[in-house]
């Protein structure tokens, strides 16, 4: 029995090249049973033809698709599905499980219930997706991002790829940290001083668990992070909300008898506020005056492309009352979860024992490829892209946003990859997130930036870093259509 060519159906663009999906989507049919041993393929040309796609491309796969044993040629016949093809193990169906404990009890449900921005899985699928922080393939340097990984997998690095290192991180990216990513904010530290950790949001985990908890104070902005929300909420600390303003947090605004507080000084989270020099210092005078310590999220700093770069909060600081949380979430992509923390040797100790516990260090090879990157000079001529593709995107999205009668809540100074938005006050942003989704557009509700207690509805974020000049014009224009809609 021969296979139609209408039962293929290629994968998704993003899922590698063109061979490589055709490979991936006879795979998948011959492991999921639909395809069986002995049936006949399709011939290459009318599999080509069928899918619109190069007949040597086709020719090519199934040679693969030979080698790897899920084909088989025939001489003159043509391809067949391998009678030794891999089959996937054949289970018998199984009934749901009851579930005899009540874990809701025991869990208390303290980490499901939690406020979070929330994002489609398939948002690359989406036309104008003005969602916030996603990588765009077509700024990456895939090309020397492969050699970096191929070096960091080769034999002289096999022992950072392959070890245990226990507490500790991988000494060439720690020396470039050292050497390149921190003096740009003005920090000079030591080895003892930095820790690797699984992206910003394991920094501020980390940060939490080790200096928080019951009994103990700490200070977050509004609207601000919610992810620090969710990391602070379950820890037991008592958590006061402070509003931001123009320039950030206000330091006169931090009550007193606080242990913590967290600021995103550069860039702020949401509303891209960037923190004054001179309210960076009265922070510090502050944190001395009443004995209370810094967490500055410097998150987004690489992406300052409209002016320069404010100094960190770290950089300023004589006393050793600010813990630093980088990442390379923004400036790289979001999916390798590589961060750092720099701080006070004797915090960082703590720090280090504590990761040693819950995940003892990030995987070398990860460390070891970022090392390469950075050491290259491919990191620097990265940022230097993006900066010029987002000030480009920002100009496009300012004019869009102006000529649609849209309102800027929050846009920075300094540039950032985001806007924040206020809608008219009768607009809840939930809903209209759920209604543009249908016209092919994202959008991100504020209210899970804000305190749960007083969170206003009609704000939103809209980001750029994931979405083409191109499509910014109509895609702001379908937001403004939709609100005046009502």
């Amino acid at each position: 029995m021969s296979i139609p060519a209408e039962a293929f159906v290629l994968p998704p663009a993003g899922r590698g090249t063109l061979q490589q999906r055709i490979r991936q989507m006879v795979t998948e049919g011959v492991l999921s049973g639909r395809f069986r041993p002995g049936q006949k393929m399709p011939s290459s040309r009318g599999l080509a033809e069928y899918l619109g796609i190069s007949r040597i491309t086709v020719t090519l796969s199934y040679a693969e698709l030979v080698s790897a044993d899920y084909l088989m040629a025939r001489g003159r016949s043509g391809y067949f599905v391998s009678e030794n093809a891999p089959r996937a193990p054949e289970l018998p169906a199984r009934a749901p499980r009851a579930e005899g404990v009540d874990f809701a009890r025991l869990t208390g449900e303290r980490f499901s219930g939690l406020a979070t921005v929330k994002r489609p899985l398939d948002w690359e699928n989406y036309p104008y997706p003005f969602i916030y922080g996603q990588a765009d393939a077509s700024l990456f340097d895939h090309q020397n991002w492969r050699l970096c990984a191929l070096r960091a997998l080769g034999r002289k690095d096999f022992a950072a790829l392959t070890s245990d290192m226990y507490d500790r991180d991988d000494p060439l990216l720690i020396e470039h940290l050292l050497r390149s990513i921190l003096p740009r904010r003005g920090i000079a530290a030591r080895e003892d001083e930095v820790l690797l950790t699984l992206g910003a949001q394991n920094a501020l985990w980390i940060t939490v668990a080790t200096l928080l908890g019951p009994g103990r104070r700490a200070v977050v902005e509004n609207p601000g992070y919610s992810g620090l929300r969710g990391i602070l909420e379950p820890s037991g600390t008592e958590v006061h909300s402070v509003d931001v303003d123009a320039d950030g947090l206000p330091p006169d605004a931090v009550p007193k008898g606080v242990d913590v507080v967290f600021t995103t000084a550069s860039h702020q989270c949401p509303t891209n506020a960037t923190m004054p020099l001179e309210r960076r210092l009265a922070l510090l005078e502050a944190a001395a005056r009443e004995d209370f310590v810094i967490v500055e999220d410097d998150y987004e700093f690489e992406m300052s492309f409209l002016k320069p770069v404010s100094p960190a909060l770290k950089s300023l600081d004589s006393e050793g009352r600010v813990i630093y949380a980088g990442s390379f979430s923004k400036s790289v992509f979001p999916g390798m979860r590589l961060g750092y923390l720099v701080g006070p040797a004797s915090f960082i100790r703590e720090a280090r024992a504590l990761r040693l516990m819950l995940l003892r260090h990030p995987p070398g090879h990860i460390q070891r490829t970022v090392a390469y990157f950075l050491s290259l000079g491919h990191y620097d001529a990265l940022i230097n892209r993006m900066r010029n593709a987002y000030r480009r995107r920002r100009q496009v999205m300012e004019e869009a946003i102006r000529e649609n009668g849209l309102t800027v809540a929050g846009q920075g100074g300094f540039g950032g990859s985001s806007f924040w938005m206020r809608a008219p006050a009768g607009v809840d942003t939930e809903v209209l997130a759920e209604r543009l989704r249908g016209e092919g557009v994202l959008i991100e509700p504020g209210r899970a930036f804000f305190d749960p207690a007083q969170a206003p509805r009609n704000f939103y974020r809209l980001g750029y870093s994931s979405i083409s000049p191109a499509k910014i014009p109509e895609g702001i224009a379908r937001i403004g259509r939709m609100i005046r809609a009502g």
